[in-house]
């Protein structure tokens, strides 16, 4: 049964992080745009937000951003060289990634103090709406689109939404991890959040994937927030506060592969799974493996 809810037209996306994992090459290159085929992750995860019905895109970024912002512009001069060769089909395709005027905001974090204060930093932007948010390291491939799926939900259960997959149970430690009241369901009632459960506690094997559907709400109780685990301010802090309070939440299980394009390993899977989907790609591609396995 459908809920009247006020429609999500927003998106957040914290590009703050200064990609310490990806050195030297994020050293004047922002993460999130390294490349995983012909696209940077950021445009990936736009893609994905755009295909949900996002309408309004809301970056949180830091110093040494700006390429982000370049990107997501016109190329006066890159655009008039592919005019001016012929390149008809490459100027498409930049205009086609390019959302429409004034649907782009950018909005500064200037300290590195979490994901929760990269959040609270777009409040003002953002508004008295419900958003989405979503992790740009955390590529998405597979099925319907993650936050597609979870608008679905929304129309269905309204309040708050988590994106969750499982992991094996060894790992669950590593993950902030939810409790479900179905783990069978696609999307089921969230009655417990942890973060990082120590081995052996974990209520579940659903781990937050870094796609959330969020009611405004969340900025009041990120406003006055403590400190948490490692010094900065955890949205899973908040969350679970909310939760507590009676605030609705459920989580929507992810059926496709996760790859955490923060990591080196996730990076480079990735990459060879988004190329081996490109026609003029993949036979070669998979050639190519085979001579290195």
């Amino acid at each position: 049964m459908s809920v009247t809810s006020k429609r999500i037209r927003k998106a957040v996306f914290p590009v703050a992080g200064l990609g310490t994992r990806f050195l030297p090459a994020t050293k004047t290159i922002p993460k999130e745009m390294l490349t995983v085929v012909d696209r940077p992750v950021i445009q990936h995860v736009v893609d994905e937000a755009r295909a949900a019905g996002i309408e309004h895109f809301v970056f949180v970024t830091g110093r040494n951003k700006a390429t982000i912002e370049d990107h997501f512009d016109h190329a006066p001069e890159l655009e008039a060289t592919l005019n001016q060769r012929g390149k008809i089909k490459e100027l498409e395709e930049l205009a086609s990634d390019l959302p429409g005027p004034g649907c782009t905001s950018f909005t500064r974090q200037q300290a590195p103090l979490g994901l929760g204060h990269a959040v609270w930093c777009a409040r003002e932007v953002i508004g008295d709406e419900p958003f989405a948010l979503l992790l740009p390291d955390m590529l998405h491939h597979g099925g319907d689109g993650c936050l597609a799926e979870m608008m679905d939900a929304y129309n269905n259960h309204g309040g708050n939404l988590i994106a969750v997959s499982p992991v094996p149970e060894s790992e669950t430690h590593q993950y902030g991890i939810v409790g479900v009241d179905d783990a069978s369901e696609k999307v089921s009632r969230i009655a417990k959040m942890v973060e990082k459960p120590k081995q052996g506690t974990a209520p579940s094997n659903l781990h937050i994937t870094g796609r959330y559907i969020l009611q405004p709400e969340v900025f009041d109780i990120l406003a006055t927030q403590e400190r948490g685990a490692g010094g900065e301010i955890q949205l899973t802090d908040a969350m679970l506060a909310m939760l507590q309070a009676g605030k609705p939440f459920h989580a929507v299980r992810f059926d496709g592969t996760i790859y955490d394009t923060g990591t080196k390993l996730g990076f480079l899977l990735a990459n060879i799974a988004y190329g081996l989907e490109r026609p003029e790609l993949a036979n070669a591609l998979k050639a190519g493996l085979a001579k290195l396995a």
